[in-house]
């Protein structure tokens, strides 16, 4: 059995597959000093043709130890998971299908936006009801590839 431990979720760790979307480092202060404003925390692309796009992803809940054989990716434009129960959940991600995947797990308080082409697993919740802002690109062309492993990867509790 191939297993893989996530880790936290942490800014500098993610940076090769996207950003993380969280309200932490510099900010300023808006509505007449009651609301932080952390701002432009990911860089959304849509290619050519597309446009930005809000759905309402509502995923049933996973728990660890995890196993999965797929990931997938999306060519034409990135693609952010905000959650938002404030239930931690698990992200997987990999360089390419060849790469052994990683495995981070947010704290509860975290979103994700995964650059355009990364690899990555499907929505994992932890815990009920599984519910996500999704921005992504929305157009005419075909933007999801999916790969299968050979043999499945399982992610075990920290």
């Amino acid at each position: 059995m191939r297993k893989l431990t996530p880790r936290p979720l942490t800014a500098e760790a993610f940076a090769p597959f996207g950003e993380v979307l969280d309200a932490t480092g510099e900010f300023r202060l808006i509505n007449d000093g009651w609301c932080q404003r952390h701002h432009d925390r990911a860089r959304l692309d849509f290619g050519p043709g597309g446009r930005a796009g809000i759905s309402i992803f509502q995923a049933r809940p996973r728990s660890l130890p995890y196993d999965f054989d797929l990931i997938e990716r999306h060519p034409e434009g990135s693609q952010a998971f905000l959650p938002m129960t404030g239930a931690p959940f698990l992200v997987i991600v990999a360089e390419s299908p060849v790469h052994t995947p990683q495995a981070f797990l947010t704290n509860g308080a975290q979103g994700i936006n995964l650059s355009r082409g990364t690899w990555h697993g499907v929505l994992t919740p932890l815990a009920a009801p599984g519910l996500f802002a999704v921005v992504d690109r929305i157009g005419t062309t075909p933007n999801l590839e999916e790969f299968r492993f050979t043999a499945p990867w399982t992610v075990i509790a920290p």
